[in-house]
């Protein structure tokens, strides 16, 4: 099973701290990046794997969504997630993503159009098999967007800047080609991630059956970093990696 840090008491109070959690998708810098990768949604059935406080779901539905479905391991995010939610098209559910099983929460072969996830996939051990239960569930005109943490920010032992006796930093990129579990101490000791290479995931993409639209190295824009002076680290080296696929 996944591991369920979102339920850790320590983990959950530090995460509802973060911008993006009390300002939903608006807190999120790289949401406008990520929302131009976005197809029309007006009239759609969406799935929001590893939905969080249900901040897409609620947005999808503002954009004319049809039907939205969220999934989360975390029994703390889906119950704010609820409180926060007052649509009857928008349902919440618990399921173990590195085990998706969609028949049993009665979603069909072919029944969505569009499958989102945010800063999830780099916990799950079998991305493969989740990948392949997304395609089996995107009808034929389907989309994936996903958002991960980028494997040269994940592919360190040491979170933080090095620098030299010019004070010139640098990212400590270790054994980026060794792949598997990283333990990190974010939030809360002992939070683990599944680290794998930039072609393994698009590679993983691909075999599942999906044709790559849109693949960004996400860093903030001019106007991000005028706004928010503490955004410029982001452009020293690649945080996030914005991928959209179609059904192939």
């Amino acid at each position: 099973m996944t591991q369920n840090i979102y339920d850790n008491p320590d983990f959950f109070h530090g995460y509802s701290q973060l911008g993006r959690s009390t300002e939903g998708l608006a807190g999120a810098a790289e949401w406008p990046a990520l929302q131009a990768m976005l197809p029309a949604i007006a009239g759609k059935d969406v799935l929001d794997l590893g939905c969080g406080y249900g901040w897409f779901c609620r947005w999808a539905r503002e954009q004319g969504a049809a039907d939205v479905l969220g999934l989360d391991v975390s029994e703390k995010m889906l119950a704010t997630a609820a409180q926060m939610t007052a649509d009857k098209s928008i349902r919440y559910a618990r399921a173990d993503l590195d085990a998706l099983d969609p028949a049993a929460l009665g979603l069909a072969d072919a029944s969505r159009d569009l499958v989102y996830s945010s800063l999830t996939f780099h916990y799950l051990k079998d991305l493969a098999g989740l990948l392949r239960a997304a395609r089996r569930v995107l009808r034929a005109d389907g989309r994936l967007v996903f958002s991960i943490e980028h494997p040269i920010y994940m592919a360190s032992r040491q979170p933080g800047w090095l620098h030299d006796a010019q004070g010139r930093k640098s990212w400590p990129v270790d054994s980026y080609q060794m792949e598997g579990e990283r333990v990190t101490h974010w939030l809360a000791d002992g939070v683990v991630k599944q680290h794998r290479t930039l072609g393994t995931l698009l590679n993983l993409t691909l075999a599942a059956g999906f044709q790559l639209c849109h693949v960004e190295d996400w860093g903030p824009s001019d106007a991000q970093i005028a706004a928010r002076p503490e955004l410029a680290e982001e452009r020293e080296r690649p945080m996030l990696l914005l991928v959209s696929a179609r059904c192939g």
